[in-house]
């Protein structure tokens, strides 16, 4: 009896003795993290190094802030490669649900950056945060995970590439539809910004300009592998296990839309396999086309108008006023896909595609617009102005708009070309034909 006694006594006081221990290093962690906290915010950075080697060394799970400042600590300060590495690679082991799309696109920047991984070893740790989620990712890694994707399927997989394709376009478009709806909120006119609004719209615009930079690269890169000849037999090997996939047929018909792939009698049957699989405001929008190729435009125009009254969403309704300026540019009624293109801009007032657009129909119209060189060379004048206006309403769309404001520039009319038209510089002239707008000569 007296040895269960003392065995039972010896257990309690080894416990005791257990917590008593734990409790202080307990303390001691949270001493040493506002210490480190404190001197960290103070910029006493070598006080802050100090306690923060401690907490790396003994209090691994206290804190993820503990990751967070030492990033900076070690990587902009510090500047020592081998401690921030272990900074995420600890981060990630104590604290995984912890934003770990982000930390591994982190991760994987500052191993790229700083030359201490292979192309290889960058590709798995984004792969890993793109599985996880693609929204989190920074900018820059979305555009290098999906050039690594494609450099390694575009010939023995190029579904994977077109799938992981739509999966990122998609997911920056939802970013980019937040950012233009805020964006329209805080430039309505009759709005006056203070400054904490001031901030936010510069921020979403700085933003913006960064998503679409991507989207712009990424569309390049898929340009090359995402022919009208790779497509139609890819569509025609899977349609028939895919005819029931409503995302597919979505995918599918768009990127036969946007490669200008109608013609080829494949889009009629995924559009039409499109419309009996979800009939919605897209697939009905996809479907009029249809209708208007074979003749029935009556069919066409009502399909329209019932895939646009469907939506209720006014960025989406820009867009198929958009694309149905774009079908009508396409069969040559230029002053109808103008008309359309500004209905868009109704629904969205920053959509710069739509003022793009508009560019590109006058444009299009340099040699039917004018009798003489100084005439024809006007017509950019009216383009650069459009294509000006995209660039000042829709950050997204900057590095696009600024490529063709370079090009109409370049073909205003010179000073000799204004003198031997006898005509005044900065004065106004109104172009001809079905364009009729008036602009300034340049000066």
């Amino acid at each position: 009896m007296k040895k269960i006694t003392f065995l039972l006594a010896a257990t309690v006081l080894l416990a005791t003795v257990k917590t008593n221990a734990q409790d202080e290093a307990l303390r001691e962690c949270t001493i040493k993290y506002n210490l480190f906290k404190g001197d960290n915010q103070s910029k006493k950075y070598d006080d802050a190094y100090t306690n923060w080697i401690y907490l790396m060394d003994n209090c691994k799970d206290l804190s993820v802030n503990i990751y967070k400042y030492g990033a900076d600590l070690v990587q902009d300060i510090r500047k020592d490669p081998v401690l921030a590495k272990r900074v995420y690679e600890q981060r990630l082991q104590f604290f995984p649900d912890d934003h770990p799309a982000k930390v591994h696109s982190d991760y994987a920047t500052y191993l790229a950056d700083n030359n201490l991984a292979s192309e290889k070893e960058v590709f798995v740790i984004l792969e890993k945060a793109y599985e996880i989620s693609p929204q989190e990712m920074g900018v820059r890694n979305i555009y290098k995970y999906f050039q690594g994707v494609t450099d390694k399927y575009k010939d023995e997989n190029p579904q994977r590439v077109f799938d992981t394709y739509d999966d990122v376009v998609e997911s920056v478009g939802e970013k980019l539809d937040g950012y233009a709806k805020r964006i329209n909120e805080l430039t309505d006119s009759t709005k006056v910004l203070d400054a904490k609004e001031t901030r936010l719209l510069q921020a979403y615009q700085i933003n913006s300009t960064a998503l679409g930079t991507i989207e712009g690269g990424l569309d390049a890169i898929i340009s090359e592998i995402a022919t009208c000849e790779r497509l139609v037999p890819l569509y025609k090997r899977d349609f028939e296990a895919k005819k029931g996939d409503a995302i597919w047929l979505r995918r599918a018909v768009s990127r036969m839309f946007n490669k200008d792939c109608q013609d080829d009698p494949m889009f009629e049957t995924l559009a039409k396999a499109y419309a009996e699989a979800t009939p919605s405001p897209d697939s009905y929008s996809f479907y009029a086309g249809i209708l208007e190729k074979n003749g029935d435009v009556s069919g066409a125009v009502a399909m329209r108008k019932k895939a646009f009254d469907l939506e209720t969403d006014p960025l989406k309704k820009s867009r198929y006023k958009l694309k149905f300026a774009e079908t009508a540019k396409n069969r040559g009624q230029l002053s109808e896909a103008r008309s359309l293109a500004r209905e868009a801009i109704r629904y969205n007032p920053s959509s710069g595609r739509a003022y793009l657009l508009i560019a590109r129909l006058y444009q299009s119209s340099v040699n039917n617009c004018g009798g003489d060189e100084f005439e024809k060379r006007m017509v950019y004048a009216a383009a650069l102005r459009q294509a000006q206006i995209a660039e000042s309403v829709d950050p997204s769309m900057s590095s696009v708009a600024r490529k063709y404001i370079d090009s109409y520039r370049a073909n205003l009319p010179s000073k000799k070309v204004i003198f031997t038209a006898g005509v005044a510089p900065g004065s106004s002239y109104t172009i001809k034909c079905w364009i009729g707008e008036t602009v300034s000569v340049p000066n």
